[in-house]
């Protein structure tokens, strides 16, 4: 048996290149459209049990899983400072654990934390610690490098220097060691989901925090696999974790498998063609053609094993500049919003199954209306407005930034050939993820097709849209009565009072048209016949079943495979 922790060996066979999707998704018109929803339609209960679980029996454990992802995380993993979308966010849950994690009712249990209490005014919270826990060089976990970490993620501990968390953790005001195994954490004001907040928060072990050259690359965790070898553009590949604290139904230490390596594959067909031809085993997808179709065909096929959830769904939108123009005129967004048919966009570009989206939040989560005042579609009005934004002396051309994969750019000629029939022209800015990442961090942009917001707690979108010169307010928002609504729901613990509040703030947003909505996102996890239980290892201390909402990796530490 080949040692699980050495690179496999590449196929020779070669990827077939998705080659023209994005012409092809313009001049398919509408036929083309319908048979692939034809095709493609989804249950009506779009969330799945995985396929070929329930049959496989009893997890087993060695093997090497070798997961292709749709990115290289090219800004390495020193957690504070790390940039971190879907790929590296599921490396990151593979190599390291948080003080709290989400079960599937979207609440915040202890996990690292043995406990976490607040005070009556929620602005005291008292972490208690496991014991027993080893990070990967062998050091034990204790208060004073949880509070290293946190106050690393704070900006407050060099060499680390944080752009994003001093932001979305700036209500912390201290942390304190109380003693070997509690940590104190106060706010500055009271904060009813900071443990939200803190599952985001990877833990790392003190080499790497305090590593002022290598921080990004030496990855020193106490999660489930340990890194073995990065090669970057090519693999990066992790082994189990001999020592791990949590303990599987076998009366064994998770994880069941030997290795998980991780390959980038940019190109989604690209990425299922490698795992139909086995030089992959699992790939995750947020692309509704390929989960209803070419997906759930090798599925159906008895080829693949799949596990779908749209749970607390992302949202797909285009995230306007808000401070440039031209869409720092309330005009051209409503113009925007009333000039495109999202519905032909669907048919396009999803083949018809995914569910429009006319605000932030998805359907079943806090916030969610069943009308948010959002501007239906309406050409000649969009015209109109566009015509008084030039009369005006105003120039209603933009820039949309696109990332390179060939079916979001496919997302940005469909966009670009609606708006040319309400007079606005677009060009088009097709760059790698990171690089779009980056823009729009850094506010160059005028209009970027964005995927984010997923459901759950509303108070994790307080970062993404509170203003007042919010580094993290990416789409420049400057409106008082959204952030008198955001702070509210910060501070307030009653649930009917908090649903009230975020559910005006959906009606904020259908009324200044901030965003464009286009659809929300289903998720996707496939597997080969042999690889199984994406979500099968349930929280500690009863805590619940794994979080079912997909957009933000998966837990790894319960995949088996049954063969090596």
């Amino acid at each position: 048996m080949n040692d699980p922790t050495q690179p496999a060996r590449r196929s020779a066979r070669p990827f077939q290149v998705a080659a023209g999707l994005a012409a092809l998704s313009l001049l398919a018109g509408a036929c083309g459209a319908e048979e692939k929803q034809a095709r493609a339609k989804p249950p009506e209960d779009v969330v799945v049990d995985e396929s070929g679980l329930a049959e496989a029996g009893a997890p087993v454990r060695g093997g090497r899983i070798v997961y292709g992802v749709e990115a290289e995380t090219s800004g390495g993993f020193c957690l504070p400072e790390a940039r971190l979308a879907a790929s590296g966010i599921l490396i990151r849950n593979t190599i390291y654990d948080s003080l709290t994690a989400l079960n599937d009712d979207a609440e915040a249990k202890p996990f690292l934390a043995k406990s976490i209490e607040p005070d009556d005014e929620y602005k005291t919270w008292t972490i208690g610690l496991r014991d027993g826990v080893k990070f990967h060089d062998g050091t034990t976990l204790d208060a004073t490098v949880v509070k290293n970490n946190l106050d690393a993620y704070l900006g407050r501990r060099p060499p680390r220097a944080p752009t994003l968390f001093p932001i979305s953790l700036g209500n912390i005001d201290t942390v304190t060691v109380e003693d070997d195994r509690t940590v104190v954490v106060t706010t500055k004001l009271p904060w009813v989901s900071l443990p939200v907040y803190l599952t985001q928060v990877g833990i790392m072990g003190q080499s790497q925090l305090d590593d002022p050259d290598s921080c990004d690359s030496k990855m020193v965790g106490t999660g489930p696999f340990k890194l073995a070898s990065w090669v970057p553009d090519q693999e990066l590949l992790t082994q189990r974790n001999p020592d791990y604290w949590q303990i599987a139904p076998d009366g064994q230490p998770y994880p069941y498998a030997d290795a998980i390596a991780f390959r980038p594959i940019t190109d989604a067909q690209q990425r299922i063609n490698a795992l139909e031809a086995g030089e992959i085993n699992a790939m995750a997808s947020s692309a509704p053609n390929d989960l209803y179709g070419s997906l759930t065909d090798l599925k159906d096929d008895g080829k693949i094993n799949l596990l779908i959830s749209d749970d607390h769904a992302e949202v797909s939108f285009i995230m306007l500049n808000n401070s440039k123009a031209p869409f720092d005129d309330e005009k051209m967004r409503r113009a925007f919003a009333m000039g495109i048919d999202r519905e032909a966009y669907n048919e396009l570009l999803n083949g018809g199954v995914s569910t429009i989206a006319d605000q932030p939040f998805p359907e079943g989560d806090i916030g969610y209306v069943d009308d948010p005042g959002y501007p239906g579609r309406d050409p000649e009005a969009a015209t109109k407005l566009v015509q008084e934004y030039i009369a005006e002396g105003g120039d209603p051309s933009f820039t949309l930034n696109v990332s390179s994969e060939p079916l979001v750019l496919a997302r940005g000629e469909v966009l670009q050939n609606q708006l040319s029939k309400i007079g606005v022209a677009v060009k088009l800015h097709s760059v790698d993820q990171a690089t779009l990442i980056n823009e729009a961090i850094a506010g160059s942009f005028q209009a970027v097709i964005w995927r984010g917001h997923p459901g759950g707690d509303p108070d994790a979108q307080y970062i993404w849209w509170h203003g007042q010169g919010n580094p993290t307010n990416f789409a420049r928002i400057e409106d008082p009565d959204l952030d008198a609504l955001l702070e509210a729901g910060r501070l307030e613990a009653d649930p009917a009072k908090r649903r009230e509040i975020y559910e005006d703030v959906s009606r904020r947003f259908g009324e200044k048209v901030y965003n464009i909505w286009l659809t929300y996102y289903e998720w996707g996890v496939a597997l080969s016949s042999e690889v199984h239980g994406v979500l099968s290892a349930p929280l500690p201390d009863d805590g619940g079943d794994a979080f079912k909402g997909l957009f933000g990796g998966h837990p790894t530490l319960g995949m088996w495979i049954t063969s090596g």
